[in-house]
């Protein structure tokens, strides 16, 4: 997205408990959309919270979730990393 890599989900999340996460995700993002509709700015940081929680959960944020060693090029311009080519 706009030249910077984005972390993917863990892998090893069933696909119940991914989809799970993913439903709280998007629930999360509907409530930061409201609460800026809404104008109501400790709504929204608590949305966000909750974004944020459920990115985690995921595992696109956080402690990386494999154990190969490789580096994380999360939010990197591709670039600046191996994978421009």
């Amino acid at each position: 997205m706009r030249g910077r890599l984005w972390r993917a989900s863990d892998p090893s999340l069933g696909e119940e408990e991914r989809q799970r996460r993913v439903d709280a995700l998007m629930d999360a993002r509907r409530a930061v959309a409201a609460a800026k509709r809404n104008g109501d700015a400790e709504a929204e940081k608590a949305a966000r919270a909750k974004v944020h929680e459920a990115k985690t959960a995921l595992g696109e944020r956080g402690p990386v979730w494999w154990d190969d060693g490789a580096p994380d090029y999360t939010r990197k311009l591709l670039k600046n990393t191996p994978y421009a080519d």
